[in-house]
């Protein structure tokens, strides 16, 4: 049987992530709180910002504004993007 999480993104009980998707404790709140299907909506939209942008994941100043981004788009309003500068 699945794991079911009360899913903050999409409002209804759905099925959970198979482990934690993220370090530390964002990662946490994401395993308890977040589905797999909002996850993986948030996985299209992180492509569509490194795609888009140009964003490299390895660098600390990208990362920190992915990271920023995955928060709003799980946790708040949707996404507001504005891009790093370089």
């Amino acid at each position: 049987m699945s794991r079911m999480v009360q899913c903050v993104k999409l409002g209804k009980e759905a099925e959970g992530l198979e482990r934690q998707p993220y370090p530390g404790e964002l990662g946490k709140k994401i395993f308890d709180n977040v589905s797999a299907e909002a996850w993986q909506a948030w996985l299209r939209q992180q492509t569509m910002l490194i795609n888009e942008y140009r964003l490299t994941p390895i660098d600390p100043n990208h990362r920190k504004m992915l990271e920023g981004e995955m928060e709003k788009f799980l946790f708040g309003e949707g996404a507001d993007f504005t891009p790093p500068s370089s």
